[in-house]
């Protein structure tokens, strides 16, 4: 079965209006809602961040940011917002350190990520090879993989992470149709992420109704977990 983590984010940044955005959807009966770590001051993420706590929502926080001051200054928000799961990053070494007093759940990403919006790198076996070693690290709950920024043949290798690695997996990024929520529910995906297909309404026909697009993908997910 996998889980939708609905991310307040528009191109792997947060969206300006998330605190009205949430307001609007947090009666919506679903479990996990996450953000960037770049796209809103952080001042905003904070008084984000307590109102999904304050709802019994899970909290995520994806760090998007490449260099090594900025993916530091995230994992100390992340402390800071008490989140349940941190993914992303690729500095595992620094940023156990940071949180290992907390009972945050870390999935960082496996593979060579460049650019932004962030983009996966490598060959099958590169990534999966990458994948297993991380999953190896006590420090490591999951891994966020981004499927659908692959370039190659993105089944063969969300089933080749699954299965070797052995871990929670996180099928991030690009997912904006109902045929990939299908493809990546039947791979075994602990859970996906959808956030920019949402605000770009490619959901419920189209409708401009944020609650409608949510809802419609949580009933996708339903339906082929």
């Amino acid at each position: 079965m996998s889980d939708f983590i609905f991310m307040l984010t528009h191109h792997d940044k947060t969206v300006e209006n998330c605190i009205d955005v949430f307001e609007k959807i947090k009666h919506i009966n679903f479990k996990y809602i996450g953000f960037k770590d770049i796209g809103v001051p952080k001042e905003k993420l904070l008084d984000l961040g307590k109102r999904i706590k304050n709802s019994g929502k899970k909290l995520f926080l994806e760090v998007v940011s490449l260099n090594e001051e900025d993916e530091v200054r995230s994992a100390k928000t992340a402390v800071e917002l008490e989140v349940d799961y941190l993914m992303g990053g690729t500095r595992v070494d620094v940023v156990s350190k940071i949180i290992k007093s907390t009972d945050i759940k870390y999935l960082p990403f496996p593979g060579k990520i460049v650019g932004h919006p962030s983009v996966l790198e490598g060959t099958i076996d590169e990534i999966t090879k990458s994948a297993i070693d991380l999953s190896s690290n006590k420090s490591v709950y999951g891994l966020d993989l981004l499927s659908y920024r692959f370039k190659g043949n993105v089944e063969n290798l969300i089933k080749s992470v699954v299965d070797k690695s052995k871990v929670p997996i996180v099928s991030a990024g690009s997912i904006d149709s109902e045929e990939r929520v299908k493809i990546v529910s039947s791979l075994g995906v602990w859970a996906f992420t959808v956030g920019s297909a949402i605000f770009e309404k490619k959901f419920a026909n189209g409708s401009s109704d944020v609650v409608e697009q949510l809802e419609d993908v949580l009933k996708l997910s339903k339906k082929y977990s």
